[in-house]
């Protein structure tokens, strides 16, 4: 029964990506600092990889999409990522949905709220030799994030380095 509201949320979390006002990405928009990632142009057409509930401080929905080549390697297991491999994730405020709820006749539906931020991992094991072989990026309404923000990136990701510094795992 646990599976359910998840099955619930990642279907809502996916028909949101649709709707969400993400940035398109283009030649012009601003690398983000440090590593020089951009937002990859049809990024929201990827492959699903995983959907989240970040809980706590966070209270966020998250997907992780991959191009192809990140979509290849999740579903087949590769390790460690190939060089070309970008994968995104998306986050959204966790809410009650009140129409969803109104049906149930109790709270036990959430939906995407509004947008919180985008992010990018850029494989490229000479570019970003000095981070594991990833370029990172953070973007909050379409622009970068500040250069102390990027410079978290790294010794975030350090403790998952058993699974090529990527915590996400695709969801079968």
């Amino acid at each position: 029964m646990r599976l359910i509201p998840l099955a619930l949320a990642a279907a809502a979390a996916a028909l949101t990506i649709v709707s969400t006002p993400w940035a398109a990405g283009g030649a012009d928009d601003e690398a983000a600092p440090i590593y020089g990632v951009r937002i990859p142009e049809g990024y929201r057409e990827w492959s699903l990889i995983n959907v989240a509930h970040e809980a706590g401080d966070l209270n966020d929905l998250r997907v992780v999409l991959g191009n192809p080549i990140a979509f290849r390697a999740f579903r087949d297991g590769t390790l460690p990522f190939p060089d070309g491999m970008i994968i995104a994730r998306l986050a959204w405020k966790y809410v009650s949905s009140p129409q969803n709820n109104a049906v149930f006749g109790r709270e036990q539906s959430f939906v995407t709220g509004a947008a919180t931020n985008l992010e990018f991992m850029v494989k490229d094991s000479k570019k970003y030799a000095a981070t594991g072989g990833w370029g990172f990026a953070q973007f909050t309404n379409g622009k970068p994030d500040s250069e102390a923000l990027h410079k978290t990136c790294f010794p975030c990701h350090a403790p998952a380095k058993d699974h090529d510094f990527v915590f996400a795992r695709y969801a079968q």
